[in-house]
């Protein structure tokens, strides 16, 4: 796709302070943007390449300082600009028919049972397997290695990329994207221990997935133990993400990869967990919460905190004691040196007392 600047902030609700006619092809980073592309500024850190970019506009917030010479495309949220930009001058990943389709977009590869349901405008590329019972939506895509167990229901316009697999009786709501390699519904981590062994506990739920949700490569949904694991709708999951069976997460939270949640959790909406979080089982995050990179969460956190650390603690605090704890090798030098001045002071303080105490015997005899 190409824009003039003109339209293309017209397409993206931005004010324009530039020449209008200038021609745009694509987007890319300030650094390396050229004359046919456009770049943004939504951190501040990266200014400092307004003046030396070669990008044929830049869009930043209205507060940004810029140079003269630069075409700029004003924005109240600089982010979600370049985000529509994207879209009028990319578009999204456009999905290639089956490469044996026999015209219905279903490759002859593909193995759908008699019982199942296929929606309108269905596409099936090879060794992709829908099972009795099992319904696909309109214009869902299910690529390669995608399975489908026995009674799940997929929604519409959804896309299941190579490997993914939903397990029997699961339900993903509409546009909802499972990465290569992720997994909805296995069971659950749920064994009883006896007499030095352990004894697996039939999972008998499912999972519940809402309506525009992501989940990235390699993740891992188990099915609940009695009831439903739920994931809410507009949440988004990086990569690598563990959550247990019967834990229940809001909408439109933001998790990072490699974060795990144990079983039984409940989690509010706008939720947000950086990369590597761990939350132990059975707790509740209030809306909202934001948890640092790291964190270990291991207690109830109320609605709008920010925690961080191990365990996680209010942010502020978690800051002082990463601050305190850079260099624990030099504290513990430091308390060792003056726990020996102490042990100097106090010997010489008890060789004084009895130096006191010998001259009033003697001056007493």
């Amino acid at each position: 796709m190409t824009l003039t600047l003109s339209e293309l902030a017209g397409r993206i609700n931005a004010t324009l302070i530039g020449d209008g006619a200038t021609t745009v092809s694509g987007c890319a980073s300030i650094e390396t943007a050229g004359p046919e592309e456009v770049a943004f500024v939504a951190n501040a850190k990266y200014g400092r390449h307004l003046a030396s970019t070669a990008a044929a506009a830049v869009i930043v917030g209205p507060s940004v300082p810029c140079p003269d010479h630069v075409s700029r495309l004003v924005s109240d949220d600089p982010y979600y600009a370049f985000r529509n930009a994207m879209v009028a001058l990319h578009g999204y990943r456009q999905h290639p028919e089956p490469m044996d389709d026999r015209g219905d977009g279903i490759s002859p590869g593909a193995c759908v049972h008699p019982e199942a349901a296929l929606g309108k405008g269905v596409r099936l590329h090879p060794n992709a397997v829908v099972e009795r019972g099992a319904s696909v939506g309109d214009q869902t895509v299910l690529y390669p290695g995608a399975y489908v167990g026995p009674d799940a229901r997929v929604g519409n316009e959804c896309i299941l990329h190579p490997s993914a697999v939903v397990y029997d009786r699961c339900v993903l709501g509409d546009r909802v994207i499972l990465h290569a390699n992720t997994v909805v519904g296995h069971d659950g981590f749920g064994f009883a221990t006896h007499q030095g062994r352990h004894h697996k506990i039939p999972q008998a739920g499912i999972v519940v997935v809402g309506d525009d949700v992501e989940i990235g490569a390699g993740c891992a949904i188990e099915r609940a133990a009695m009831g439903e694991t739920r994931i809410g709708s507009g949440t988004k999951l990086a990569d690598l993400i563990s959550i247990g069976h019967g834990t229940h997460i809001g909408e439109h939270c933001l998790f990072v990869s490699l974060v795990g949640v144990s079983g039984s959790v409940e989690v509010g909406n706008y939720v947000v967990l950086g990369g590597q979080v761990g939350v132990t089982g059975h707790l509740s995050i209030g809306d909202g919460v934001q948890a640092a990179g790291k964190s270990a969460i291991a207690h109830d956190i109320p609605p709008g905190q920010k925690v961080g650390g191990v365990p996680a603690v209010d942010i502020d605090q978690a800051k002082r004691n990463a601050l305190a704890g850079r260099d624990l090798y030099g504290l513990a030098k430091r308390v060792r040196q003056l726990e020996r001045e102490l042990e100097r002071l106090s010997d010489h303080t008890d060789t004084a007392a009895r130096s006191s105490r010998d001259e009033e015997q003697s001056s007493a005899e």
